[in-house]
């Protein structure tokens, strides 16, 4: 997807820019089915077969291949950090974009969680990746993926792919190693919404669709690519009740011209937001109490989901993660700015005290840091 076949950086950016961008809230889905499924198995242990026999599993580290033997220990022990990515399958010869990149971190006290994104276009050194013939370079971060995914003569291989960004955020990041990840993919983003009954959130302010009407049809693409036609569906600011669709086109917006002034930085809130959204509903009684609406939605985030725990499965982390509710999840902006602008738009770049952040989280003082930096605390507009 972000790769120019050509080789030239035009024609790599018109790829980017053409790419869907709803696939990025995706990743979200993540933190929710961690959560999810400890507080919710403890008490249907009658669903923990099926639910962990529909994630989907995949060697995401490359543990398997480098021989490493992970100690399987009977309890999941923090701090942790776990890298949560979601791509958009469109089809299998196409290589995976990672549009969009979270990290969940769980202090010591497996009570309460950070959340971050980094920027899809933040620009990085991207490891040289033997498997996939890759010798190493200059890019945008969601690159990382799509050219670790290359297989000789064969389709992508997005668990692969995620090895190579796995360990490109590591060099960002700082951290030393992750202790679960996943893949996450649109497809059944709504079905896991809709599954739920729909989900409760603010709009911080009025956004309008840039590709959905309001019935939830496409809005139909003008001659040449001047826009797009028809009424626009409209999520008023004040409370909300959002289905799949509209759930999903939501946090997939991003110009100000609909709505979000601040570009992909709202939009990354947006998905913050949602996420918090997500784990209340999902600890609803309305979800808890109901079995057969419970193993609808276990079964549809199980679709949606490639997981590696490096020796522990989803659903232990799940119950090792029981504790954490939406009130105890701080969603975190991190400070970045532009490189160029308009036709000369290179990237993103993170400030200097985004290590900062880092450094903190690394040394185990992120509550410390975050009481002494409360700008880096997510506000809602």
């Amino acid at each position: 997807m972000c790769v120019d076949k050509a080789g030239g950086n035009r024609g790599k950016r018109s790829i980017w820019r053409s790419v869907p961008r709803w696939a990025r809230v995706c990743t979200i889905l993540g933190v929710v089915l961690v959560m999810l499924s400890g507080t919710v198995l403890v008490g249907y242990q009658a669903l923990v077969a099926r639910y962990e026999g529909a994630v989907g599993k995949a060697d995401l580290f490359g543990d398997q291949a480098a021989g490493v033997v992970e100690e399987k220990k009977s309890d999941i022990k923090g701090p942790l950090n776990i890298l949560l990515v979601g791509i958009d399958p469109r089809n299998a010869e196409t290589p995976p974009l990672s549009d969009s990149i979270m990290i969940l971190h769980v202090p010591a006290g497996l009570d309460r969680a950070y959340l971050y994104s980094l920027p899809r276009d933040l620009r990085v050194d991207i490891p040289a990746f033997r498997k996939a013939n890759y010798p190493g370079g200059n890019d945008r971060l969601n690159a990382a993926m799509s050219y670790g995914s290359r297989v000789s003569g064969q389709n992508p291989d997005a668990a692969q792919g995620f090895e190579l960004l796995a360990k490109t955020v590591q060099q960002v990041t700082g951290i030393k190693r992750f202790d679960a990840g996943a893949i996450l993919n649109f497809t059944g983003f709504k079905k896991i919404v809709d599954a739920m009954g729909g989900v409760d959130m603010y709009i911080e302010r009025e956004v309008r669709s840039e590709h959905r009407r309001p019935d939830g049809t496409m809005r139909q693409l003008q001659p040449g690519g001047g826009g797009y036609l028809g009424p626009q569906a409209v999520y008023e600011q004040g409370d909300a009740h959002l289905n799949g669709w509209q759930a999903l086109d939501y946090v997939r917006q991003r110009y100000p011209r609909n709505g979000v002034p601040d570009s992909d930085y709202g939009r990354q809130r947006h998905q913050q937001q949602f996420v918090k959204a997500m784990v209340s509903q999902a600890f609803s009684a309305d979800v808890v109490t109901n079995p057969l609406k419970l193993d609808r939605v276990l079964r549809a985030a199980g679709e949606s989901l490639v997981f590696s725990g490096r020796g522990h499965s989803v659903v232990d982390f799940g119950l090792a993660l029981k504790d954490i509710r939406s009130d105890s999840i701080e969603t975190i902006k991190l400070p970045g700015a532009n490189i160029g602008s308009g036709s000369a738009y290179q990237g993103e770049r993170l400030l200097p005290e985004a290590e900062d952040f880092f450094a903190a989280m690394r040394n185990g003082q992120i509550d410390a840091f975050i009481l002494e930096h409360p700008d880096f605390k997510q506000k809602n507009s």
